[in-house]
């Protein structure tokens, strides 16, 4: 094959991640007709079909998965020598992605990279929400924030917080109709408010511990949430028990407005670690991160 132009086959990696037209036009700063164009001088040079399109949706055939394996890996890593070059410069840039729960963002994120953000202007950072294991690599994240448990073991692990405890409790009010359960089990006969993961989709099976033993619990109620706020929203508003992490739940706690339960049950588990791939060149910009986030 002649040597094709690199425009063509970085608009043909950027369509198949994205799977659209419309959002990789919009990413490549180009027209819609212009990439389409490129795409099909990549196909006619090739002799081959790369993209199945349809009304609704983009996707690479065997042919485009192949190549997609083959050289877009290679797009990453010419971009991260790029942002590495940002160290010739006085102030480091770039964007740092970072995939994390808005519990993580909240608590601990913004408040150790906000200040970040003041002392390097040039430095961007891009949060994506998200309960379930993103794929960091796959989806080109810098790093994401999970709980050490949850981290795979061929990532570089960085703890980022003390150890972490879950909270059972419910308002005065659901007290007033309802009996305060005394072990674990006793939450199957109330109303819970559920937690749905994104991971698999399926409900959060509340995880207790005492004396070395572990039990986990399936809960039943009117509310499946997946998103912390609103279950606090929801326990404040009497309308179950709810089970989260301690910090959100402490001001009400302390002030009366809810009522911890199982507390011998609800042991500390190791906190937030931010983790990322060994094998990728860090950025100065995301360095700067790295050493803001460390205990």
């Amino acid at each position: 094959m002649p040597r094709g132009n690199l425009n063509e086959l970085l608009a043909f990696v950027t369509v198949a991640r994205e799977g659209s037209f419309t959002r990789a036009a919009g990413i490549l700063g180009v027209s819609q007709s212009a990439l389409s164009q490129s795409i099909g001088n990549l196909e006619t040079r090739l002799e081959i079909r790369l993209l199945a399109r349809s009304t609704r949706s983009v996707s690479p055939t065997v042919a485009g998965e192949r190549l997609l394996n083959a050289i877009g890996h290679r797009f990453d890593e010419i971009e991260a020598e790029l942002d590495a070059l940002t160290e010739m410069r006085d102030k480091p840039a770039g964007t740092v992605r970072i995939t994390c729960t808005d519990h993580a963002l909240k608590a601990l994120l913004l408040p150790k990279l906000g200040p970040l953000l003041q002392e390097y202007p040039d430095i961007k950072l891009e949060f994506d929400i998200n309960y379930g294991l993103r794929n960091i690599v796959a989806d080109r994240f810098d790093a994401g924030v999970r709980l050490g448990d949850y981290v795979d073991k061929d990532m570089i692990a960085l703890p980022i917080s003390p150890p972490l405890r879950m909270v059972a409790a419910a308002s005065p009010e659901y007290f007033a109709r309802h009996p305060v359960p005394q072990t674990p089990n006793d939450l199957t006969a109330h109303r819970c408010i559920n937690f749905r993961t994104s991971g698999d989709g399926g409900l959060y099976a509340w995880e207790f511990e005492r004396d070395g033993r572990r039990l986990n619990v399936r809960v039943e109620g009117p509310l499946i949430i997946n998103t912390s706020a609103h279950i606090v929203d929801a326990a404040l508003a009497g309308l179950g028990i709810a089970f989260i992490l301690e910090d959100e739940f402490s001001p009400h706690i302390e002030e009366g407005r809810l009522i911890r339960v199982l507390d011998d049950w609800c042991q500390p588990f190791p906190g937030y670690h931010l983790y990322y791939p060994s094998r990728r060149q860090p950025s100065p910009a995301f360095k700067l991160v790295v050493e803001a986030l460390r205990l």
